[in-house]
């Protein structure tokens, strides 16, 4: 029997029973779908993080206070306690390290900001002229922080694209005079909007001089220092001499966690890609349900073409071709399933990412290639016992059976 007429007798044989045929082939559709959507949310949260860590500037050494016991990055670690607090005469101190090509300390903490009877909360940071570069954000309107002494700072403010919104509309924003906290300052800059990233947002944000800042919260200490080395060949160098540097300022205690982007961007990148290839996992179990499905359908198959066996058995054809005329309907059956699968599983993501517009929800190429070679070869390892029963069954005895 030649190729297309095993395929005709394969879906001759679907067409006769089209109920049949549906659940089976729905079934196999589910879980190619499950595969291609999880996997798509899976490497969608990983594609999330990196683009969000990859934004917040190149060449980024991040020096948080406290030491981390661990080997590696841990995000929880990202504030801890340390027995002596980062200042910004450590972050001067910093500025002879030959690596680093300029840094910017940050303050961090919450506070209000009221105009014309408008009030709000909001996020308070307390940094340099440098930030911005550091940061690679940019302003919509007027300019950033002026240059100059740390410890001294203008009453200027700059503020988020929604700060703006919210509290002027469609007056103008600069020139203005605003109360933080307990201090009035003057709009000199508006943040060009960018929506949320990791650890803020910079559209709700407020930023003063590093100096008002540690004055407003009572407080020296600072959030963490934020180091850009003069290139990614001196991202290493520039670690071990902050290091070195805060070391020596801290009589001898290495008690500050230094941390790269590229530490952070692999961590995360080995965290969320075992996570995707786990909910790949989970799915695929639901294909090897669907496989148990194929098996026990084709053998429910087997028994009511019992007679039509016989007959072609009479007519000359062959054990093997038998064998392979039903683990071609399997075959068949199991891939029309994985194609409407993967169909919907597309339909799914785009449907995420159509909700959510930063979410990178797109299926990798393998999950896709795995989804749907592992329907087909589930379908043939589960379509082989009911192909093997059908040709062993005796012609005279399927004759005479109905």
């Amino acid at each position: 029997m030649r190729l297309p007429d095993l395929i005709g007798f394969a879906r001759g044989a679907a067409a006769g029973n089209p109920l049949r045929t549906a659940l089976l082939i729905l079934a196999m559709a589910i879980g190619v779908a499950a595969v291609v959507v999880l996997t798509a949310l899976g490497d969608g949260a990983r594609r999330y993080v990196v683009g969000e860590f990859s934004s917040l500037g190149t060449n980024l050494v991040i020096v948080l206070p406290g030491r981390s016991q661990t080997g590696g990055f841990n995000p929880g670690n990202a504030i801890t306690n340390t027995p002596r607090d980062l200042t910004v005469d450590d972050a001067q101190a910093l500025l002879r390290a030959s690596a680093v090509r300029r840094l910017a300390p940050l303050a961090v903490g919450t506070s209000e900001i009221s105009v014309g009877g408008k009030l709000r909360e909001v996020m308070v940071a307390g940094t340099t002229a440098e930030f911005i570069d550091v940061r690679r954000l940019e302003l919509a309107q007027g300019r950033f922080l002026a240059a100059g002494d740390w410890r001294r700072g203008a009453n200027e403010v700059v503020i988020g694209a929604k700060v703006r919104e919210e509290l002027f509309a469609a007056t103008p924003a600069l020139g203005q005079l605003v109360r933080v906290g307990d201090r009035r300052f003057r709009v000199v800059g508006v943040m060009a909007a960018t929506g949320q990233g990791l650890g803020m947002n910079t559209d709700e944000l407020v930023i003063i001089p590093v100096s008002l800042a540690q004055a407003m919260f009572n407080s020296n200490t600072l959030f963490r220092i934020l180091v850009e080395a003069h290139s990614r060949e001196s991202i290493e160098p520039a670690k071990t001499q902050v290091t070195d540097i805060i070391k020596q300022r801290h009589e001898g205690e290495e008690d500050v966690t230094v941390i790269t982007q590229d530490a952070v961007l692999a961590t995360f990148d080995k965290l969320l890609g075992a996570l995707t290839l786990a909910v790949a996992g989970i799915a695929a179990i639901s294909l090897a349900v669907a496989g148990i499905l194929v098996m026990n359908v084709m053998l429910v198959s087997v028994t009511q073409r019992t007679a039509e066996i016989g007959l072609l058995k009479a007519l000359g054809a062959t054990a093997a071709t038998i064998r392979t005329a039903f683990i071609v309907e399997a075959a068949m059956l199991s891939m029309t399933g994985a194609l409407i699968g993967y169909l919907l599983g597309e339909g799914g993501a785009a449907l995420l990412r159509q909700l959510y517009p930063t979410f990178p929800a797109y299926p990798p190429d393998w999950a896709i290639l795995a989804g749907l070679g592992t329907a087909l070869v589930t379908g043939i390892l589960f379509g082989v016992l009911p192909a093997r029963q059908a040709a062993r069954l005796d012609p005279v005895l399927a004759l005479g059976r109905r």
